[in-house]
């Protein structure tokens, strides 16, 4: 049975555009991996500052190759490439492109990884 990963990213009102920015800016890059299902990135709409990064595996062996792969790097790479040249077009020199924060800072001030077992699932009748 498939397995669901879900980076939990608290992000301040002022950081949305950011975060989305630079998850636009990889699209693409985990959905040939082997043994990826899905991926979606959800905006909280009211009450909480948390974005959920859902995607779905067909194992969990499936899920660390990724991650520890090439694509999973070249992603945060890209990512944090984008934001070092958003960050100096904004006058906001070097040195600040580590993590998910990359050149203006981190887009998330919190992340937490929820990982489950899909036990049932189903969707649309034809």
């Amino acid at each position: 049975m498939s397995i669901v990963k879900i980076n939990v990213l608290t992000v301040p009102a002022e950081m949305r555009e950011v975060l989305e920015g630079r998850f636009a800016n990889r699209a693409g890059m985990v959905e040939s991996s082997d043994g990826f299902e899905w991926f979606e990135l959800l905006r909280p709409v009211e009450g909480t500052d948390r974005y959920l990064v859902y995607t779905r595996w067909r194992s969990e062996e499936d899920f660390q190759a990724w991650q520890q792969g090439q694509a999973f790097q070249r992603g945060h790479a890209q990512a944090a490439a984008d934001a070092g040249r958003q960050g100096q077009a904004q006058g906001q020199g070097q040195g600040q492109g580590q993590g998910h924060g990359h050149g203006q800072g981190p887009a998330a001030t919190d992340s937490q990884v929820w990982s489950f077992e899909v036990v049932q699932s189903s969707g649309p009748k034809s």
